[in-house]
């Protein structure tokens, strides 16, 4: 009995101390949850201090993911909005708008007064009415570390006539989400599915809601039968018999402690409204015939004109006890609803003259371009010189400048030569969590993101595809994956494994190892290149990290934060006016 009673007593003290802690995490992801929202309240300050609607022609957005691209209704434009970049230590979130004019092909940056908070992996759905309304619902946003996130369940629409953004407060809807889908169905938004996400637990979800577009009120359906599992990320689209179509998706679950299990899902279900039953549907599972894309997630979906649906990329994630190895994708599936069949997309491909054709071109040019130069190209010039920064700090830069005059390619290795045919031909790379839209029989990729070992590459290229041809994509915006900015991971993670070992001596290692790299940094002058077009504000938002790396160096470590800061922005002002100035000498 003794033994038993203390056994007992045991039992209970853990359940205590199990409870303690679980109110401890609980405390902790409710600040978490606050500091997120004053950090999203100051960046909403910043917005508030825009009070006119303002289009400035800019070059091609960042390289982003998540984030939305919607056909206008009425003209030949589409519209980017929100979206997520990672440089691998911060990440950063947008609430931009940019419209891209596919006849000009041409980009704006549209700045409109009370704008959403900066997201991703939001839904965003256009409708004809009042010249065109962009809706946007939910997201999620993102700590600078990555570690934290807020998920929105706000709704927004954007006047497209006007160019005014107004929130609609509505109750009954769904709650804070990401991942979720939501697509115009007569005059309401339905959405499905998504999940929630902390530092605790999550959550995914399989409910269904509906907003009307003419009372402005949510309801939450209860279809009967048995529908998809809860899940985010899946496809869904309208059929031309008037039902919506789910595929697919992703959701996880724990299967043991700090040990989670991810699913792809492959099954397909369609939600149908019940006839004369006004708000009330029915799920129903089906298992159409074809070739269904492989098991994946992170793919992106669009509808054609002629009401097919098209999924294109995603990820195959292969994981293990302890990595994750992904499988990325560029192929591109069609889903016929009025024959409830899957196919693979095949291109037909350009015709052999043209290719001819253009293949002599490019070899006339660069034949032409080997005897201007002679057949050699000049040596890069190294540029040093010395930026002072506010605080009378003077820092020196080290820039080498690319060759003057043209230049001179090697021979294209035959795996190379269709890329060096031209724009036309190009495939977009395997990525996923990509942006699409149709417009007039046209279907666009924009960005999106795939990764080379630990390495993530976020991509801002865009491509479009003639879907009644069929024969070849054609670039519209390129982009060097390589160009792109990486910072590897200084934070307290890997410092933490190596913990140990610096108590038993591994500092001196440690100080050695961070000299060289201070040496190695020296070293390579090359900095991030501007874009074509690129302010200098667009520039330091995404090469910050990089400048604020290098003024530590030449500062020192015991330098104040804010003595880096100012020198950090003293030299990427100064670059970015090099760089200008050189670009307007090299017009002349």
């Amino acid at each position: 009995m003794g033994k038993k009673g203390k056994k007992e007593k045991k039992g209970r003290g853990a359940e205590k101390t199990a409870a303690k802690m679980e109110k401890k995490v609980s405390k902790r992801s409710r600040k978490e949850e606050e500091d997120l929202e004053a950090l999203i309240a100051h960046f909403q300050t910043l917005d508030a201090k825009k009070t006119q609607v303002t289009e400035t022609p800019c070059c091609p957005p960042t390289a982003r993911l998540n984030a939305s691209l919607s056909a206008h209704p009425e003209k030949d434009e589409l519209i980017l909005f929100g979206g997520e970049y990672f440089n691998g230590q911060k990440t950063l979130m947008y609430n931009e708008l940019y419209v891209y004019n596919i006849r000009k092909d041409t980009w704006t940056k549209v700045d409109i007064p009370g704008p959403p908070p900066r997201r991703c992996a939001h839904q965003a759905v256009v409708v004809p009415q009042n010249g065109g309304q962009l809706w946007v619902f939910g997201g999620e946003f993102a700590s600078p570390d990555g570690e934290q996130f807020y998920h929105y369940k706000d709704l927004w629409v954007l006047h497209l006539a006007t160019k005014t953004w107004e929130q609609i407060r509505s109750t009954g809807g769904p709650s804070g989400r990401s991942g979720h889908r939501m697509v115009a169905w007569k005059r309401q938004l339905v959405l499905f599915g998504g999940f929630h996400e902390s530092t605790r637990d999550y959550i995914y979800y399989s409910d269904v809601y509906t907003f009307s577009l003419d009372t402005f009120l949510w309801s939450k359906l209860s279809p009967s039968g048995p529908g998809p599992t809860p899940r985010s990320g899946c496809l869904m689209a309208v059929t031309p018999q008037g039902s919506i179509a789910i595929y697919g998706g992703y959701s996880k679950q724990r299967v043991k402690k700090d040990v989670d299990k991810g699913t792809q899902h492959s099954d397909m279900f369609l939600l149908k409204p019940e006839e004369g039953g006004e708000g009330k549907w029915t799920w129903t599972r089906i298992n159409p015939s074809g070739i269904k894309p492989t098991p994946r997630s992170g793919f992106s979906v669009a509808v054609a004109p002629n009401h097919q649906i098209l999924v294109f990329g995603g990820v195959c994630d292969e994981e293990e006890e302890e990595s994750l190895e992904g499988s990325f994708f560029s192929d591109l599936y069609v889903y016929d609803a009025a024959k409830s069949r899957w196919f693979t997309a095949q291109l037909k491909g350009p015709k052999s003259e043209k290719k001819k054709r253009r293949r002599g071109k490019v070899e006339e040019h660069e034949d032409a371009t080997q005897q201007e130069n002679g057949g050699t190209a000049s040596e890069p010039l190294e540029v040093i010189k010395e930026v002072v920064a506010e605080d009378g700090t003077v820092i020196t830069i080290k820039q080498v400048l690319a060759p003057s005059g043209p230049l001179v390619r090697p021979p294209p290795k035959a795996e190379d030569s269709a890329l060096e045919a031209g724009n036309t031909g190009q495939e977009p790379c395997p990525r996923s969590n990509a942006m699409l839209a149709v417009k007039h029989g046209l279907l666009y990729v924009y960005g999106g993101m795939f990764e080379a070992g630990d390495r993530q590459v976020t991509l801002s290229d865009l491509y479009c595809l003639d879907l009644h041809k069929m024969e070849e994509w054609k670039t519209l915006v390129e982009m060097d994956p390589k160009s792109q900015e990486w910072l590897e991971e200084t934070d307290s993670e890997e410092g933490s494994s190596s913990d140990e070992e610096g108590a038993e001596g591994g500092g001196e290692d440690q100080e050695e190892d961070s000299t060289e790299d201070s040496a190695d940094e020296e070293a390579d002058p090359q900095h991030p290149e501007v874009a074509p077009g690129e302010q200098y504000e667009e520039y330091l938002s995404r090469t910050e990290q990089y400048w604020l790396r290098l003024a530590r160096t030449h500062l020192g470590p015991d330098a104040k934060e804010k003595k880096v800061l100012k020198a950090a922005h003293a030299m990427a002002k100064t670059f970015v006016d090099d760089a200008v100035q050189d670009t307007a000498q090299a017009k002349r």
